[in-house]
């Protein structure tokens, strides 16, 4: 059982939730299922319109942020933009908790019904998701290149929660709209900071670093796929993903030190781990830029490609790692992870992990799909 605000959580399973929620007025309860933020937000009164009357309130539901569905507590069965169907028991119009039964869980588009602040937050980072597994997320800020606003940042923090603990998502791709993929910060405010102190710039800056930096913690894959210029910030977290590639003409950099500013959100550790130490001096303290094709020459990136291949060359490995065994890929990842200081430290994890695998079904799964020649169907069981 998990509290949320004005309602609770009753009962979840594959593809379904069955909430309550009540509140008064203007309330808003957002409820993790399943990995999935799902919210509920009572509708204003619309009279003379089919299913409301006078003084009734519905409520319209959000699964991972997109509007699936609504009711008026009139009763009725209502379907939402996408087929999404709210059912509900018999109850008295007037009284709370009220009772959503939802049994979509595929949709992925929607106009949103909020108020516009809650609009923007939504807008600003997209979510989309395949039936295979992967994630893209998109940057979606493209008159400002993708900076990261304080409401880009804020829906971030909350989709790396719920991607967390999300069973079903295998694979995430982060890419930006437009033609830049992240100028990096939104710094537009340091010019009215000149009096802040500086203990209390460093924790805002902190929690500003970890919360993009949560995609590093994903247990799942992770991709940055580097549509066109990544700057300082961005940069960085692109390169805090497992893999990144980039555009043939992406712009790399990390002009910190050119904006007066000391470099953050770990680009001295990020860079130097990526390309080495030499081009992470360079690029530090000179701000020099790099292609996406020079960067995948010097080994900052995994590969590069002309810019209308990127997206579906990289949704196509995406794909391939949704596809493998979840256990055993996020087993795989946590190693790589380790930073093993020897030999031994190496095979004291994988003696652990190893067995781990071999008592799924999933490995039971991948010797028969190798043994009849077909493609594995893995379930991460």
């Amino acid at each position: 059982m998990q509290r949320a605000l004005g309602g609770e959580l009753v009962e979840k399973g594959t593809g379904a939730a069955l909430v309550e929620t009540g509140g008064a007025r203007g309330t808003q309860d957002v409820i993790q299922i399943a990995g999935a933020v799902e919210t509920f937000q009572p509708l204003p009164d619309r009279p003379g319109q089919a299913g409301h009357h006078d003084g009734a309130q519905g409520v319209h539901a959000v699964l991972k942020g997109l509007l699936i569905a609504e009711y008026a507590p009139e009763g009725g069965l209502h379907s939402g933009p996408h087929g999404g169907k709210v059912g509900m028991p018999d109850h008295d119009p007037e009284s709370v908790p009220r009772r959503l039964w939802i049994t979509s869980r595929t949709h992925r588009r929607s106009r949103p019904r909020r108020p516009p602040e809650y609009a923007l937050r939504m807008n600003e980072l997209l979510v989309d998701r395949d039936d295979d597994g992967v994630v893209l997320l998109t940057l979606n800020v493209p008159e400002r290149r993708n900076a990261m606003t304080d409401a880009m940042t804020d829906r971030w923090r909350e989709t790396m929660t719920a991607l967390a603990t999300d069973p079903d998502a295998r694979c995430v791709v982060v890419t930006g709209a437009g033609t830049a993929f992240s100028a990096g910060g939104d710094l537009s405010w340091l010019g009215e900071r000149g009096a802040e102190a500086v203990p209390e710039l460093r924790e805002r800056m902190l929690a500003f670093y970890r919360t993009w930096l949560l995609i590093n913690q994903l247990e799942i894959p992770t991709i940055a796929a580097v549509n066109g210029p990544a700057v300082g910030a961005g940069l960085c977290v692109a390169l805090a993903c497992d893999l990144v590639y980039a555009a043939d003409d992406a712009k790399l950099l990390v002009p910190f030190t050119s904006l007066g500013l000391h470099p953050g959100m770990a680009a001295t550790y990020l860079l130097p781990r990526r390309a080495g130490v030499g081009l992470a001096r360079e690029m530090l303290l000179t701000g020099r830029t790099l292609t996406g094709r020079e960067a995948a020459d010097k080994g900052l990136v995994n590969g590069s490609f002309p810019n209308n291949d990127l997206i579906p060359e990289v949704r196509a490995l995406a794909q391939k790692i949704a596809q493998n065994a979840p256990i055993a890929t996020r087993l795989t990842k946590l190693a790589l992870n380790q930073d093993h200081q020897d030999l031994e430290a190496a095979l004291r994890w994988e003696s652990l992990a190893q067995p781990i695998t071999m008592a799924t079904s999933d490995l039971l799964e991948g010797l028969a799909a190798h043994r009849e020649r077909r493609v594995p169907k893995f379930t991460g069981s």
